[in-house]
């Protein structure tokens, strides 16, 4: 073979080499490839990838090691005990942190029954280091250890999670956060909290779910089967469709309603919340009960700061807020936008009772905010510039049968989005369909067009166009797919190529 992948259609390429170790070798058996449209592509492990890895390192960087054991586990949520598959004994995976410009490295070890992977979300990395098996690298086989090892460019909140099947809506995700060496730290506390719809463990394991979507088109209630033809579809006033699966519980750092974790602090400390949404099918409406809620950062990335009463987070955005305590107990309450139910935690600034489970704050009817709306900070906003191109992603597809698409067709029949570097480069999600969809980008920050947050995860709500633009300064070949994991596995992916 010379390198040069010839005219394969892109069912039987990912066919043919996806599960195989031998993807890693042909990848990079050469700096390019050819897709079927005959355009000369870069390839995941070419030496630019190396060049432009060079220049994100910071002098003096630390090298941060951690590692990631992903194996069947058992995990108490509070009162329900579940048998999944994690990172840890509890809760989210480990977190990891490091500060940008770092060189972090990561050993994985795999213990499950099925070949994983990890994808680093949000984070602008090096396309060998992205965990898309079939894509970016093999898939980590069971009893392999695979080592990712990277530099973090960027200070922000991000998380990690498989990037296999619908493996994300186990309790395979962690949170991956980094500090900004310059940032001067006006706050008292820092509270990491991460949303989670549940049902693995409950009767019916997410590959399950995903099957009988597949097999009769219809909602799969996590609890007691499928309504047939999807017509009892969970709606959303601001969202539309609000997500395909019915889940028993929703969690906020791993834990039920009726067994909250608990922040405990003085009135009038400042805590920085970092907000993640790792659900699979849920976005949340967020408030603190009795509190106004500053958002500062988006996606990572700072915002103008906005005052707010409540947050719509669809899956995979991230959000960090700023609070100050009031005195006494609070509820922090993440209600299932569109659906039944709500996680749940605590802030504690005096004695008393904590609010009972169920308990819904008053805020969550103020104002809603939605990051897409919010206006990026001037020291990250994109330099004036018009689109050198234009791609247009139609999103499509629905519940009979079940099928999504990006552009009439799947992900296995898609040609890839090309792009050459340098080019300011503008997306155009345009949602055909009944459900709102979070569309993601790897390894690249954008901006929403017209001066927009810089964010790497967009809702794009039925009937609607977002646009998006960024800069193609990071080569390879990068997945755009919505970030509902049963929408991307049943075929709302696309690849973003970098021409060579």
């Amino acid at each position: 073979m010379d390198g040069q992948w010839h005219g394969i259609g892109r069912r039987r390429l990912l066919a043919g080499l996806a599960g195989t170790a031998a993807l890693a070798g042909a990848a990079g058996t050469a700096a390019w490839w050819r897709g079927a449209s005959g355009a000369r592509l870069i390839a995941p492990d070419g030496p630019v990838i190396g060049r432009v890895e060079a220049t994100r390192r910071r002098p003096g960087a630390a090298t941060v090691t951690a590692g990631l054991h992903p194996r069947p586990v058992t995990h108490d949520l509070g009162g329900p005990v579940v048998t999944t598959w994690g990172y840890a004994d509890t809760g989210p995976g480990p977190l990891l942190r490091a500060r940008a410009g770092d060189l972090l490295q990561v050993a994985v070890t795999n213990d499950l029954p099925v070949s994983t992977s990890v994808h680093w979300h949000g984070i602008a990395l090096r396309n060998d280091m992205d965990g898309v098996p079939g894509l970016t690298q093999a898939p980590v086989r069971p009893g392999d250890t695979h080592r990712y090892e990277f530099t973090v460019p960027d200070p922000g909140t991000y998380f990690y999670h498989p990037h296999s099947g619908v493996q994300l809506d186990r309790a395979l995700y962690g949170v991956l956060v980094v500090d900004d060496p310059h940032e001067p730290g006006d706050h008292d506390l820092e509270w990491i909290v991460v949303l989670d719809d549940w049902l693995d463990g409950t009767g019916r394991t997410p590959d399950e779910v995903l099957a009988g979507l597949r097999s009769m088109g219809g909602r799969m209630d996590g609890m007691s089967g499928m309504t047939m033809g999807g017509m009892e579809m969970f709606r959303s006033p601001l969202l539309g469709g609000a997500g395909d699966v019915s889940y028993p519980y929703h969690l906020v750092n791993g834990r039920v309603p009726d067994a909250p974790v608990t922040l405990t602090g003085r009135p009038g400390q400042r805590v920085r919340i970092r907000l993640v949404n790792a659900a699979s099918d849920t976005a949340y409406r967020v408030a603190l009960g009795g509190h106004r809620l500053t958002v500062t950062h988006t996606d990572g990335f700072p915002v103008v700061p906005a005052g707010t009463d409540a947050l719509l987070l669809g899956m995979g955005e991230r959000a960090d807020l700023l609070v100050t305590l009031a005195d006494g107990v609070f509820p922090l309450v993440a209600e299932a936008e569109g659906k039944t139910g709500q996680g749940r935690a605590v802030v504690r600034t005096a004695a008393g009772a904590p609010p009972p489970a169920g308990v819904r704050p008053a805020e969550l009817d103020r104002t809603v905010l939605l990051p897409a709306t919010l206006r990026t900070a001037d020291a990250v906003a994109l330099t004036g510039r018009p689109p050198d191109r234009v791609h247009r992603l139609t999103l499509g597809g629905g519940m009979m049968p079940y099928r999504w698409t990006i552009n009439g067709v799947p992900h296995d029949h898609a040609e890839p989005l090309v792009v050459a570097h340098g080019e300011r480069v503008r997306l155009e999600f345009v949602n055909t369909t009944t459900m709102f969809h979070p569309m993601h980008v790897h390894g690249h920050t954008f901006a929403v067009a017209g001066g927009g947050a810089r964010k790497d995860t967009v809702v794009v709500t039925p009937g609607r166009t977002v646009a998006v633009d960024l800069d193609a300064d990071n080569p390879g070949r990068w997945m755009t797919h919505c970030h509902n994991a049963y929408h991307a596995e049943a075929g709302m992916m696309v690849e973003l190529a970098y021409r060579a």
